[in-house]
């Protein structure tokens, strides 16, 4: 796995030998990257990063210079992988939570231009996280949620659904934050 883009292009990410995710593939990411590059100005943008498993997306935005990413991710040992990585590259724009994204979902108070999510995919709640997200109120007016999930799931007709992109088996539905009541 490599970074893709950024101050920290071509470095190489070593993940933990006992890690247990699937990583965001590169073609993927460079492909996300590539429609975000239109998209948003990368220094002006503070960036939350659910299921992080490898960190792979953290890092792509760090490298970047996004304000900030908050990193949640649950396992233990993935998140003491990634903490050894953003200490070794120095990217002091990542925060790491160690949580669980449902409890982090329910208590968190800030609010993200850009909300990443890269479940498992065979999480029993997968098809819930677009609502989850939105309905928390933690994306920014102008700003988006971002799901990869399996090519078997369709969001194209849930009501905050407005573009989806396929790379290779790697499939990201975009999503606008919830009305405000």
């Amino acid at each position: 796995m490599r970074i893709i883009g950024g101050k920290y292009k071509g470095r190489r990410i070593v993940p933990p030998s006992n890690f247990k995710a699937r990583p965001t593939t590169d073609f993927a990411r460079e492909g996300l990257f590539n429609i975000l590059n239109n998209r948003v100005d990368f220094e002006t943008i503070n960036v939350l990063d659910l299921f992080s498993g490898t960190g792979c997306m953290s890092y792509e935005f760090a490298s970047r210079g996004v304000i900030s990413v908050h990193l949640v991710e649950k396992d233990t040992v993935h998140i003491n992988g990634i903490r050894r990585i953003v200490k070794e590259l120095e990217m002091h724009n990542i925060r790491t939570i160690h949580i669980d994204v449902k409890a982090y979902l329910k208590t968190c108070s800030v609010k993200y231009d850009i909300v990443f999510a890269d479940p498992p995919y065979e999480l029993p709640w997968l098809k819930d996280l677009p609502d989850l997200v939105t309905q928390a109120e933690i994306i920014k007016e102008n700003g988006f949620f971002i799901l990869e999930h399996p090519k078997a799931l369709s969001f194209n007709s849930h009501n905050s659904f407005f573009e989806h992109r396929n790379y290779g088996g790697v499939n990201f539905s975009f999503f606008k934050p919830s009305e405000i009541k």
